[in-house]
């Protein structure tokens, strides 16, 4: 059942997977999952060979009109795959559930097709592109400057790589963050204010990283 299909709950942008295969590298792909209704939706995402990715958040749940990000890590390969080829699908099911529920409270039924519930489902496959060919792949390319040397685009590449890793980390810990801030006040955790002060120390000390990686850059 393709992504964006008109009567899905949730539609997941990009409906695809592309990974950019480079040894001993792991790779990354940010898939953005809307929510279609003004229902509370909750996420699961499945994949037919888990050991090799890592997805998080795995399970969600996306407020009405509202969206999420997930970052899908292909772990790092020690060989090219055949052709570059892959048949690996990544599977996300959706699901309308109560306005106060709480991800961590999920019943563990919550996505099983017994006929009850209304379980919509949409199928994103995975392509491997080499990094010769990602030019014309439409994944983002480092630009390199005529007066430097290979070991010096090298180096460029490979800050801007870890800026942009850095950057997806900071949106996954302001997604955390808005979770603590929800849980606390459910909850009224009051452990919420240490936790809450240690994550705002890392976002700071991350966004502080990126700040100096773009602008070394410049």
């Amino acid at each position: 059942m393709p992504a964006a299909e008109g009567n899905q709950l949730i539609s997941v942008h990009p409906n695809d997977l592309k990974f950019v295969i480079e040894l001993e590298k792991p790779s990354f792909c940010d898939l953005k999952v809307v929510n279609n209704t003004e229902n509370h939706v909750a996420f699961k995402v499945k994949t037919t060979s888990p050991k090799k990715y890592f997805v998080r958040p795995n399970t969600g749940i996306v407020q009405p009109m509202d969206s999420c990000l997930i970052q899908v890590t292909l772990q790092a390969q020690r060989e090219y795959p055949p052709d570059m080829q892959c048949k690996d699908k990544f599977l996300l099911q959706s699901t309308i559930v109560p306005p106060n529920t709480n991800v961590d409270d999920l019943p563990t039924d919550t996505f099983n097709k017994d006929g009850t519930k209304d379980i919509r489902e949409c199928q994103l496959k995975v392509h491997y592109i080499s990094p010769s060919a990602q030019g014309n792949s439409g994944v983002e390319v480092y630009k390199s400057f005529p007066d430097q040397s290979p070991n010096s685009d090298y180096t460029l590449q490979h800050l801007k790589e870890e800026r942009d890793a850095a950057v997806r980390q900071t949106l996954h810990l302001q997604q955390e963050l808005g979770l603590l801030k929800r849980r606390r006040q459910r909850r009224n955790d009051p452990g919420f204010s240490i936790v809450f002060a240690g994550v705002v120390g890392v976002v700071g000390i991350i966004v502080g990283f990126v700040l100096k990686l773009y602008l070394s850059n410049e």
